[in-house]
């Protein structure tokens, strides 16, 4: 199986959501706020070339002289599953033998960046995690319904709570 960041990401949002995405049940392009942070994207930082697709697996905002790496986000309200996708595309490119130095996520609307890092025991908890993301997305029926505060503006609220 091929993992992507948007796998990364939903494992540490929500694992549910993560095995609906893994079945092609996707909500996302019905959701207002997930149509509001891809026009964030495209219109902030112009200036560098826009998204890099590598492998038919990741999708990189930007990259910068191929050694920094930069996801932009909307907001920090869902954070750590935002800093594990970029430790992840840290990983993957590393992985490939391209020598990325960090990472930034980008908070254009707070004037706001964070640097990221990839340390050897997040190498050891990506590998957790990319088991985990197996496991769960080759599973017949959906994790249990976790709720959570985020649930509320979530693109899959009707599919877990209608």
């Amino acid at each position: 199986m091929r993992i992507s960041g948007t796998h990364v990401y939903y494992y540490f949002v929500c694992k549910r959501k993560l095995w609906c995405f893994s079945k092609a049940i996707r909500m996302e392009h019905l959701d207002e706020n997930v149509q509001l942070g891809k026009l964030l994207d495209e219109s902030s930082y112009n200036r560098d070339s826009g998204q890099v697709m590598i492998d038919e697996t990741v999708n990189i905002d930007f990259i910068r002289d191929w050694k920094v790496l930069h996801e932009v986000k909307k907001s920090r309200a869902i954070e750590e599953a935002g800093i594990w996708q970029l430790k992840y595309y840290i990983y993957f490119l590393r992985e490939k033998g391209i020598a990325i130095e960090n990472g930034i996520i980008d908070y254009p609307k707070l004037r706001r960046r964070e640097e990221v890092t990839l340390s050897e025991s997040d190498v050891a908890r990506l590998k957790e995690v990319m088991a985990d993301i197996e496991k769960i997305t080759t599973q017949q029926k959906p994790p249990k319904l976790e709720e959570k505060p985020i649930c509320k503006k979530c693109a899959y609220f009707e599919y877990c709570f209608v």
